[in-house]
């Protein structure tokens, strides 16, 4: 089935974070120029708090309060979607405040209001090979936007970030996933050493480029890439391949979703021999990240007797399919 998309932003569904009032959100709004009758809380974000606005024309918008970015974080995060937008990436851009200062502020949080964009979201079943080689190719022109735009930093999901995670939750006395930790913790190292080796070219990347993350329209083209909050300079292998775990995997990698993905990106930014032997080592890199972030942000919010979410191990069985060879066949048909 395909879901329709409720806003621009949508991410994965967990509790909002902070509410906020009508009447604050009414004076927010008018520093946009907005006069708003409602809003409605969103149940999407796992970092953010996230709201639909209804202005008193009927028109809707969707609004942002940045839950873990401080302002000077989201003010770099909306001018990069600005760049990419003005690059001819399918993007959609934040409405500019009165005053020219880009986000407004509520309790010390930065807020912002972007337009509201119809469109559909993917189910995993209805992934399909076009829909691979469309966002391929999409991917592919956000990375040869980075001599245009300002490089970002290199994030908070360094391999040192990780390692962090894993240390607290182990402070935390989480002996239950342990076992786990030791084994993500020992490949970082091991992919650490293999970066080193390589040295994929970088830059502007997405890096957190889930279905949830891509608006299409009924017709079937791409309409938007959504969410650049984990936006920053890294190896552009690195983001094809998180993109491919993330739309290509089932129960398992599906192979024509996986060449149809590189087909596409290869048709607008050529992959070469160097980069291509980047890709498996990357794709580790990004199963451990995801797998890490799921065990925090997922598994230790979860309620008591619940499953998460998201389940960490999804990523780990990924990174057992990397590790065993099962993409690798898929490389030299795609790109070579």
């Amino acid at each position: 089935m395909r879901r329709k998309a409720r806003l621009v932003g949508i991410v994965r569904a967990v509790a909002l974070l902070t509410s906020l009032p009508l009447a604050d959100a009414a004076r927010l709004a008018r520093e946009f120029g907005l006069e708003i009758s409602a809003i409605d809380p969103l149940s999407a974000g796992s970092v953010n708090s996230n709201f639909a606005l209804t202005a008193a024309d009927g028109s809707r918008y969707f609004a942002r309060l940045y839950e873990e970015q401080g302002r000077d974080g989201a003010l770099v995060e909306l001018s990069l979607v600005a760049a990419l937008g003005r690059a001819g990436v399918p993007v959609v851009q934040c409405l500019p405040r009165a005053d020219g200062a880009g986000v407004g502020d509520f309790a010390g949080k930065a807020f912002a209001v972007f337009p509201w964009l119809d469109g559909e979201i993917l189910c995993q079943g209805r992934v399909t090979a076009p829909a691979c080689h469309k966002l391929g190719a999409a991917l592919a022109r956000v990375h040869l936007t980075t001599p245009q735009v300002a490089r970002p930093s290199e994030g908070r999901f360094r391999i040192a970030d990780l390692r962090e995670r894993l240390a607290r939750v182990e402070r935390a006395g989480h002996t239950a996933y342990f076992d786990d930790i030791a084994r993500i913790r020992e490949r970082l190292a091991h992919y650490e050493a293999e970066r080193l080796r390589q040295r994929a070219p970088r830059g502007v990347i997405h890096s957190d480029l889930f279905r949830d993350n891509v608006l299409w329209t009924k017709q079937g083209e791409l309409s938007a890439l959504l969410d650049f909050e984990s936006a920053c300079e890294g190896a552009f292998a690195y983001d094809v391949m998180v993109t491919i775990c993330a739309w290509c995997f089932g129960s398992r990698f599906e192979p024509e979703l996986v060449e149809a993905l590189l087909r596409g990106y290869h048709g607008v930014r050529r992959i070469d021999a160097a980069e291509l032997a980047a890709l498996k080592v990357e794709g580790a890199v990004g199963c451990l990240r995801f797998a890490t972030t799921r065990i925090t942000d997922f598994s230790l919010r979860a309620e008591a007797g619940k499953p998460p979410v998201r389940d960490y191990r999804r990523f780990l069985a990924r990174l057992d399919a990397i590790e065993a060879g099962d993409l690798d066949s898929c490389f030299t048909r795609a790109l070579v």
